[in-house]
């Protein structure tokens, strides 16, 4: 595989298991230098440096809650401490709720919004402030701020903003190069997708697909790679839905 990323530095947040771990692999695979968040699975991060290390490549992985701007700051200074520069930021980090509007409490709002929301958009002011000219920021959603899904009022609501926050950064930050586009996978094998899902349940999901299949993380992950890569440079403020066709 082509290393089109040698010698660039991608900071991925979330990335101890599930889609991030998969986009820091792919990362790293195409040549880039990887800094992995994590939150709380120091042993699965780790893993994931010791994979890449023994194929030739450079990672190391940070703890830091995205959901607290001062440990946002602490993990950007600890990539440009390591690695000296950022080229590349994937918001991967996020956290899901399934529940029905009238059951979800303060608490539960204030600490999705925090993740999802204040997570990204702090990150994406510390890339703002550090991140190289003609760098790439990368933001996740989800395919169902398309679909009218019940019981993911305050799921879609934080991803909502995270894709509007993406078309006016891309604005405001293309005087730099800098492109900042949003990745929305549809239903995705992931361990947290399929929590409270029986296999038939993960099949139907599979089955709204065009393409007749749950997505796999390492799909998203390609598409991740593409945006973060010079080819996608003319690609910005947009938001790619990596479904397999489900809406």
């Amino acid at each position: 595989m082509t290393k089109n990323l040698h010698g660039k530095v991608a900071l991925v947040t979330g990335a101890s298991k599930g889609i991030g771990a998969a986009i820091a692999r792919r990362l790293a695979q195409d040549g880039a230098a990887v800094v992995l968040n994590y939150s709380a699975s120091v042993d699965q991060a780790q893993a994931i440096v010791d994979d890449i290390g023994k194929a030739a490549g450079q990672a190391f992985a940070v703890r830091a809650d995205v959901s607290k701007v001062d440990e946002i700051e602490r993990l950007f200074a600890a990539t440009l401490s390591h690695f000296g520069k950022l080229d590349i930021l994937v918001n991967n980090a996020g956290i899901p709720l399934r529940r029905p509007l009238v059951e979800i409490t303060e608490e539960d709002f204030d600490h999705i919004f925090g993740v999802n929301v204040k997570g990204t958009f702090f990150a994406c002011q510390q890339a703002a402030k550090l991140m190289t000219d003609g760098g790439r920021i990368i933001n996740l959603s989800s395919s169902l701020t398309a679909t009218m899904l019940a019981d993911y009022s305050a799921y879609v609501a934080t991803k909502g903003a995270v894709e509007q926050l993406t078309r006016s950064l891309a604005k405001e930050l293309g005087p730099r190069g800098i492109t900042v586009n949003a990745v929305s996978p549809g239903p995705t094998d992931t361990e947290l997708f399929s929590v409270g899902k029986t296999e038939q349940e993960k099949q139907r999901f599979g089955q709204l697909a065009a393409l007749g299949r749950l997505g796999l993380p390492q799909d998203i992950a390609a598409v991740v790679a593409l945006l973060a890569s010079d080819d996608a440079h003319w690609i910005t403020g947009q938001n790619i839905r990596a479904n397999g066709g489900t809406v």
